[in-house]
């Protein structure tokens, strides 16, 4: 069984777990890249993860084949500090994340999950306060439905590639993929982004009109950080 390693530096994570997605996503625009993965919604409000992705591959049980099949078991590999993102091609007839595997979670040090297809025990994963996004809720488990395809490929969410050891953020707004070779210089963006703003902020409670002060700190190009004129 292959797996994946983190491989984006600890120091970028932490900066990563001081932003919002929403400029995140403005500096993946600046670099022409598209990082949103569509339709995953948060099931626990309010949290957040960030880390680097560890890829999992499901496909249907083949109807021919007999016997007792379990979804997979590869939780116990995966290194601390990870997102699991589960590639089930956005099916949502069987889930394939649940309390258990929270529970694993947890103790392993994963940082979440993102599921690109159902999850359930949903109660319970709110009570254990873990980051997990979801294409669906089910209460139909996964066992003689699905099977393990791979772990450690790169998979593809709507028409965006995850690969292993690209930076995973996502809150409240959704998820975002970074792409690994590009962390540093969105991260980097990001961080430029929300000191704009913030300035913009600033300048309208100090009474300043709000298009006054978007032009002067430069908030067309925000991750460029203009100086005031």
């Amino acid at each position: 069984m292959t797996t994946s390693k983190p491989q984006v530096s600890t120091e970028l994570v932490y900066r990563a777990e001081q932003l919002d997605t929403a400029a995140v996503s403005d500096a993946l625009d600046s670099l022409g890249l598209t990082g949103h993965l569509r339709g995953l919604v948060p099931r626990v409000p309010g949290s957040r993860t960030v880390g680097p992705a560890y890829t999992v591959t499901y496909r249907p049980v083949a109807e021919a084949v007999s016997g007792f099949h379990n979804a997979a078991n590869y939780l116990d590999d995966v290194p601390a500090g990870s997102v699991v993102v589960v590639d089930n091609f956005a099916n949502t007839d069987c889930t394939n994340w649940g309390g258990l595997l929270t529970s694993v979670a947890r103790r392993q040090g994963v940082r979440g999950t993102v599921v690109h297809g159902a999850a359930r025990d949903i109660t319970e994963i709110r009570d254990a306060d873990y980051p997990l996004f979801s294409v669906g809720v089910s209460m139909v488990s996964g066992k003689n439905r699905v099977e393990l395809d791979a772990v450690g490929r790169e998979v593809t969410v709507g028409t965006v590639i995850v690969r292993p050891g690209d930076l995973i953020i996502a809150d409240d707004n959704g998820v975002l993929v970074i792409p690994e070779d590009k962390a540093a210089d969105v991260i980097t963006r990001a961080e430029a982004v929300e000191r704009t703003e913030a300035k913009i902020a600033a300048a309208v409670s100090e009474g300043i009109r709000l298009d006054e002060a978007r032009s002067r700190f430069g908030y067309a190009q925000p991750w460029n950080e203009n100086r005031e004129r």
